[in-house]
């Protein structure tokens, strides 16, 4: 129990002991806190006592700041000031001495105009800015008249012979073949058209340097600076009027003419033929060197500018193609006639040729105009070109000339639309491009043959009519036999053959043979009559003799000896005769000689050898046996070599 209560103080005298500790714990705290307060106050004064000086000096920082602003914007607008006064400088010194810097300077005009008009605070900007602008207006026209006279001092028409140094070898003018003022060489199948179109369509022609190189940077730096200051139309206008004059004088040195529908139409077929060939030649200068050479100009003049770019050159060039087309034009619409055809192919030929490089050259929508009037032409070219193909079947089949082939031989008609169709099987590749102009299938070929197929027919048919001229039979197939054995030959020595196969030459083949064998008929059957034995039976009047066999019993002497003159007589007016009559070839001519001889002579032998003794054994026997086979033979070897009558005999 008394354990309890010493436990009991012992704890309340330490409870005693922490309150007071708590107590001045409390008292210290509130003395800090009250030593705090106290800072505060005095630091709220300080800086109460401070502000003024803080905003002072804050101030005087702002001040300078704006002071060094001030003092570099005013750096920069006397630069700028500086700037406008070298550049007016070099300006009023103009161009011509040192273009690179008088570019310099309008550039440096053009900044300075664009930083005052951004410093519209400054007060005497406008007046800087009107003083500039009329500055660039004066620098912009004296440009104009720098890009006039350079653009002119380097423009020069090109001469002709430089021009022909830019073709192709195999295309330069030489004496055989067509020139600026030249005349066309004549056709001929065997110049191989063929072969020279192929070399003309993948040859490489090089256009001529118009503008010297180094030149046309500084021409196109000056077209630039026109445009931005909003001069397009008087750059158009420099540049079309000087370089379009240098073009069409070029073209005129050439030997280009301008010639309307009705000088086309009063000209002489030969100096038209003529004008045409000179015409392809001027077409393939034109586009291939002069147009294309001015395209790169233009090019690189406009540079960045394509819509302008492509509208100075189609002004620069339209009246030189207008010129040219022209002249295309009145051709194809001038009078058709046969001998027209090929020239058209030709012109057709070229304007095919040209069709991507008049695409290329004449790009953009300012030359669709020449374009499509370049494309029309061609179109106008291949319906001519079509629709004299129909006029010269029509020809061919009506024609009606009297010209009289008296001994049988090839008539002109035969040899002209052989001749004619030569040339179209040479002009093959261009008629199958012809065709698909109308036609898009893909029977080119075929519509080839027909036409020419048509062609012949309407020759034979000619000729049938022709053939009825002559009184003699024999003329009458020997003449046929001639000019269809042409068709033939012809035909199969050229590209023809292949279209119209080996079934019409071996059809006409036979007709030849018809044709001789009924010449053969209708000329050598009365005088084979007389080698016959018919009618030589004695019927009582006259001597008859016996003796050789019996193979001339009953024969009366004086039935053979007129046998003999008739036969003599006969043969002597057909060697007259016949040998007029011409069958030009070679090869025909032997062939029909062997086949005579191979009737005559043997009948003639026989006959010589059965009835001659009943002759030679009468008085004048040489009288009525005038030849032997042997003179016969030699005689039948002058036959249809087309003699005068007044050549001596061989």
């Amino acid at each position: 129990m008394g354990v309890a209560v010493v436990g009991s103080d012992s704890m309340s005298e330490r409870a005693a002991m922490m309150r007071e500790s708590l107590q001045k714990s409390q008292t210290i705290t509130d003395n800090v806190v009250t030593i705090l307060g106290s800072f505060d106050h005095r630091l709220s004064a300080l800086e109460t006592a401070m502000r003024p000086t803080q905003i002072r000096t804050h101030s005087i920082r702002k001040a300078h700041e704006n002071i060094d602003r001030t003092l570099k914007a005013a750096e920069v607008i006397l630069a700028k000031f500086d700037l406008s006064r070298q550049a007016e400088t070099k300006i009023l010194r103009g161009p011509h001495e040192d273009l690179e810097s008088y570019l310099g300077a309008i550039d440096q005009l053009k900044g300075n105009i664009q930083f005052f008009s951004s410093k519209k605070s400054f007060r005497s900007c406008d007046a800087v800015i009107n003083n500039s602008n009329n500055l660039l207006t004066k620098a912009i026209s004296k440009l104009e008249d720098e890009f006039k006279q350079r653009l002119l001092s380097y423009s020069k028409p090109v001469e002709p012979d430089r021009l022909f140094d830019c073709l192709p070898n195999s295309l330069r003018p030489s004496s055989g073949s067509p020139g600026p003022n030249g005349e066309s060489s004549g056709r001929n199948p065997s110049n191989n058209h063929s072969e020279q179109k192929s070399i003309s369509e993948n040859a490489i022609y090089t256009p001529p340097t118009l503008i010297p190189p180094r030149i046309l940077p500084l021409l196109h730096d000056l077209a630039q600076q026109m445009v931005q200051a909003g001069h397009q139309q008087q750059l158009l206008k420099i540049y079309r009027d000087t370089r379009s004059s240098v073009l069409e004088e070029s073209l005129r040195k050439l030997g280009v003419e301008k010639l309307s529908k009705e000088d086309v139409q009063k000209m002489q077929w030969e100096v038209l033929e003529a004008k045409i060939g000179n015409w392809i030649h001027f077409m393939r200068i034109a586009v291939k060197l002069l147009y294309a050479g001015e395209r790169i100009v233009c090019d690189q003049i406009f540079e960045g500018f394509d819509s302008l770019r492509d509208q100075c050159f189609g002004e620069v060039t339209a009246s030189s193609v207008s010129v040219l087309l022209s002249f295309g034009d009145a051709i194809a619409k001038s009078k058709r006639s046969p001998e027209k055809l090929f020239v058209l192919l030709d012109m057709y030929e070229i304007m095919r040729e040209l069709h991507s490089e008049i695409e290329m050259i004449f790009k953009g929508k300012a030359c669709s105009e020449i374009r499509d009037s370049a494309f029309g032409l061609t179109k106008r070219l291949a319906q001519t070109a079509q629709e004299t193909f129909g006029d010269f079947e029509e020809a061919v089949e009506k024609d009606a000339t009297k010209t009289a082939v008296l001994d049988g031989t090839v008539h002109p008609l035969t040899s002209y639309v052989i001749n004619y169709v030569k040339f179209l099987f040479d002009y093959q590749s261009t008629l199958k491009q012809l065709f698909l102009e109308f036609d898009n299938k893909d029977e080119t070929g075929s519509q080839l043959a027909s036409v020419t197929m048509r062609i012949m027919q309407a020759l034979q048919t000619n000729l049938d009519g022709k053939s009825k001229q002559y009184k003699d039979p024999a003329l009458t197939h020997l003449f046929l036999m001639n000019n269809i054995h042409y068709m033939v030959r012809s035909v199969r020595r050229s590209e023809a053959k292949d279209l119209l196969g080996d079934d019409w030459v071996q059809r006409h083949r036979r007709i030849v043979q018809q044709h001789a064998n009924q010449y053969k008929r209708n000329a050598w059957a009365k005088i084979l009559q007389c080698l016959t034995i018919q009618g030589l039976t004695s019927s009582g009047g006259g001597s008859s003799v016996g003796g050789d066999g019996g193979n001339s019993s009953g024969v009366s002497r004086a039935l053979v000896k007129d046998r003999f003159k008739t036969f003599n007589m006969q043969f002597e007016e057909l060697h007259q005769k016949q040998s007029q009559w011409t069958v030009p070839d070679t090869e025909l001519r032997e062939s029909l000689r062997l086949a005579v001889a191979e009737v005559l002579l043997p009948a003639y032998r026989s006959f010589v050898k059965r009835f001659g003794p009943l002759v030679e054994s009468g008085k004048n026997p040489q009288k009525y046996i005038k030849y032997v086979a042997e003179d016969l033979e030699r005689m039948l070897g002058e036959f249809f070599e087309g003699k005068n009558l007044n050549e001596p005999k061989r």
